[in-house]
C-alpha cells in the first residue's frame, strides 16, 4: 500500500451544502431556513442563556458578595522556601521563577510572607513583603529590597 492509495472511508466525506443557488437545487429561495422568524434572519438565533422569555437562570439565582475588578493577583512565596538558595545569593523574581516557586504571569508581582524560618543570609528583591518576613530574613543576616 502507498500513501497515494489511501482514501477516506465510504460515506465519511460528503459534499457541502450550497444554499441559495436556485430552486432546482432544493436549497433555493429561503436557503432551508423556512419563512421569516428569528432563525431565518442574518445573524439570527438566540443569545446564550436565553430561555424563551422565561426569567434566565443567571437572573433567578441570588447574588452575594462583592467582586473587586481592580484586584491584583500576586504570587506568594514563604520564607521557608528560600532555604534552597545558596547563602549570599541574590533572590529576585527571575531566580524564583527558575526554581519553580513562581509560575505563570503575576501582574500584581511577588509577595514574600513570613511562614517558616530562613537559615541563610540572602538578598531578596520582591515587589512586596510582610513585616514578619522582613524580620525573619534580617534575623538570618539578609536584606529584603521592596
Amino acid at each position: 500500500m502507498k500513501l497515494t492509495d489511501l482514501r477516506p472511508a465510504k460515506g465519511a466525506k460528503s459534499a457541502r451544502k450550497r444554499v441559495g443557488r436556485g430552486e432546482g437545487s432544493g436549497l433555493g429561495k429561503t436557503s432551508g431556513k423556512g419563512n421569516k422568524g428569528l432563525k431565518a434572519r442574518s445573524g439570527g438565533g438566540t443569545k446564550p442563556g436565553y430561555e424563551g422569555g422565561q426569567m434566565p437562570l443567571q437572573r433567578r439565582l441570588p447574588k452575594r458578595g462583592f467582586v473587586n475588578v481592580f484586584r491584583e493577583e500576586m504570587a506568594v512565596v514563604n520564607v521557608k522556601e528560600l532555604n534552597r538558595f545558596e547563602a549570599g545569593s541574590v533572590v529576585d523574581v527571575e531566580t524564583l521563577r527558575q526554581e519553580g516557586l513562581v509560575k505563570g504571569a503575576c501582574p500584581g508581582g511577588v509577595k514574600l510572607l513570613g511562614n517558616g524560618e530562613v537559615t541563610r543570609k540572602l538578598i531578596v528583591k520582591v515587589d512586596r513583603a510582610s513585616k514578619a518576613a522582613v524580620e525573619k530574613v534580617a534575623a538570618a543576616g539578609g536584606t529584603v529590597e521592596v
